[in-house]
């Protein structure tokens, strides 16, 4: 698709943080080298799959550029002698899939633009900070008082969100950020309604949501521009981050791991929470908190990237939430997201895994109260609080907010009414993705349970059981036939009554089995 082209109605845009798997099916050699078969796969279809050919310097060409993440991954190592032999393949073929799975498994490792390229080179051939590029420049030929200083690279894990370093030509002191970003799956909002929606964003005002300085959209992207601030998010906060540095380099490998302390805890959260309140009740769908969307001013947290929902975009977190059928709102997105906050703040890091079955030691047991209610196994099952309900909480309900800045952000009626359209359809689409999630599953556990050893001995049982069983009412039958023929055969004398035929045994089945 041209970057200024419209895309086709109907069109379903791609989702970026539906994970990849792959699993290397052959390897075949050729005079020099080898190449490795990739089945990769999008998502639980296994009709949504495709083959990739690698070798192993294509292997080795991604890990070097994944080495800004500062982690250590299992790439097996180079050798130069007998390199072709079977066994000597067999064995890499075992090390590269072991490779693939760890950075397919790694949240943020496999939502990167370079594995994405590595996996589905079709899907995400184009090169999206030259697209960026092209549609800001050309916007702003009309608009000579803004200046494009630098790209900012790949500081964001959006691969078709991208950011650029401006300044006003008559205030050269003053530095902000143009974030670019194309259209998302979940984009359902009129082109006009669209448009509009985009341009009230610098009119919003609240003590906790980061100031637009100025937005416009096309009909296939949206252009923002915010003040920079040199202390960074949350995130660079918690991570003892530099905010222009790579996001790879930032997150993925923190130097040192320390939460925060516990009265920043409070008064973040509870900032936090009172602006979800706010767009929840003036019915704006948001669904993107993350610790790189709040920045920080001083003591006091600012929400960034409420265009998120209106462009249509994923979250950063879609691929956990999307397995809980009961986190099917946007509401209940947003406090489960919290969650994940709340850990990143108390602990230094993301969970490892969620649900999460049991919390580690917290400066406040009120903490892990509000942990346990967003992201236990228990919340998961049966859905989250209110945003509300959380503020009630003690950990936060004792928190003073001395802000005197009044929130104002009027959206018309008729706009009101697209977006609740919009946030509903955005619902639709997550509550079928989980359904089909959760019928994968039950399958998947069904087959796996059936395939087992001990259910495969259970079968093996009853059908002895069924033989045996058959045999004997064979044997009990054969003799009767025989005793019949006998009386119906030869001379026509009365034959001597013959005694009725033993009861069949019961089965030694046990009742309670069901056979």
């Amino acid at each position: 698709m041209a970057f200024m082209e419209k895309p086709p109605a109907g069109k379903v845009l791609l989702d970026d943080t539906v994970p990849l798997t792959a699993a290397i099916e052959a390897s075949q050699s050729l005079q020099s080298h080898t190449e490795y078969i990739i089945r990769v796969q999008r998502g639980i279809s296994v009709e949504n799959s495709w083959q990739v050919v690698r070798r192993y310097s294509d292997f080795d060409l991604l890990n070097n550029s994944l080495q800004i993440s500062g982690l250590s991954l299992p790439l097996p190592p180079k050798k130069l002698i007998g390199n072709m032999d079977r066994e000597f393949i067999a064995e890499r073929q075992k090390g590269l899939q072991n490779y693939l799975n760890a950075i397919t498994t790694n949240h943020i490792l496999s939502n990167c633009e370079l594995v994405k390229k590595f996996l589905d080179p079709n899907n995400y051939a184009a090169n999206y900070t030259e697209i960026a590029l092209q549609q800001v420049s050309m916007f702003f030929r009309s608009e000579p008082r803004w200046e494009v200083v630098e790209p900012l690279k790949d500081i964001g894990w959006r691969i078709r969100k991208k950011y650029f370093l401006m300044k006003i030509k008559n205030q050269p002191k003053e530095w902000l950020v143009l974030s670019w970003a194309d259209l998302g799956p979940d984009k359902y909002l009129s082109d006009k309604d669209f448009q509009c929606l985009i341009k009230l964003l610098p009119s919003c005002l609240h003590p906790y949501i980061y100031r637009v300085t100025f937005a416009t959209a096309s009909e296939s992207s949206v252009s923002l521009i915010r003040m920079f601030n040199e202390k960074g998010t949350l995130k660079d906060l918690i991570y003892k981050a530099k905010p222009k540095d790579p996001f790879l380099k930032k997150y993925c490998s923190p130097k040192k791991i320390q939460g925060l302390e516990l009265q920043q805890i409070k008064t973040y959260g509870r900032q936090i929470l009172e602006v979800l309140k706010f767009l929840h009740d003036k019915g704006f769908p948001y669904g993107h908190l993350h610790a790189s969307n709040v920045m920080l001013d001083g003591d006091t947290c600012r929400l960034l990237d409420l265009e998120n929902s209106l462009l249509g975009l994923p979250s950063f977190y879609r691929s956990y939430f999307s397995q809980f059928r009961k986190i099917n709102t946007l509401e209940s997105v947003d406090v489960h997201c919290f969650g994940h906050l709340l850990y990143e703040m108390t602990y230094g890091r993301p969970p490892d895994s969620v649900p999460v079955d049991s919390f580690p030691p917290a400066p406040s047991m009120a903490v892990v109260a509000v942990l346990e209610s967003t992201l236990s196994c228990e919340a998961c099952k049966n859905g989250m609080p209110t945003v509300s309900r959380l503020l009630q909480m003690p950990l936060f309900s004792d928190v003073l907010l001395t802000t005197s800045e009044k929130p104002q952000f009027k959206i018309p009626t008729k706009l009101k009414e697209a977006l609740r359209i919009a946030k509903e359809c955005i619902e639709k689409r997550l509550v079928e993705e989980q359904k089909q999630i959760h019928q994968h599953r039950r399958l998947t556990r069904a087959q796996s349970h059936h395939g087992s050893e001990e259910e495969r001995k259970k079968r093996k049982i009853l059908a002895r059981k069924k033989s045996k069983r058959s045999a004997i009412e064979d044997s009990e039958e054969h003799p009767t036939k025989y005793s019949n023929s006998n009386n119906s055969a030869g001379s026509g004398a009365s034959s001597p009554l013959t005694s009725p035929s033993s009861p069949t045994p019961p089965s030694t089945a046990d009742p309670a089995c069901g056979f």
